[in-house]
């Protein structure tokens, strides 16, 4: 399965990130969690540092464009093989600058992908 790395992840149960936390584990996807507050989600750890995340071969995003400009460049040099612009955080300036380095932005949303086979 796809190495993943939920950025924007929260400890609030409603949050549709902590539910996409949930969805990965329960579907065997090995899952990392970048957010503000660190803790853990279905036994994930959420760390707000990146340094320690490598591998990944996609970025599933749960932040608002405007948040994400601060991690532009944190995020290209992960080098996924995609992002996923979930609803709500559609960026048409980011997905230019992935395209521009080799990376897949895909405007989905992770739990429809994993509900329906897709992921």
């Amino acid at each position: 399965m796809k190495k993943t790395l939920v950025f924007g992840a929260s400890l609030k149960p409603n949050r549709y990130s902590n539910l996409a936390i949930h969805r990965l584990v329960d579907s065997g996807v090995e899952t990392f969690a970048f957010g503000l507050r660190e803790g853990k989600v279905s036994g994930v750890n959420i760390s707000n540092k990146l340094d320690k995340i490598n591998d990944i071969h996609t970025i599933t995003l749960y932040i608002n464009p405007k948040r994400q400009e601060e991690y532009y460049n944190s995020i290209v040099s992960l080098a996924p093989k995609r992002v996923i612009f979930n609803p709500g955080t559609e960026n048409p300036e980011f997905y230019n600058i992935l395209r521009n380095n080799n990376i897949e932005p895909e405007v989905a949303c992770t739990l429809v992908l994993l509900s329906t086979g897709q992921y």
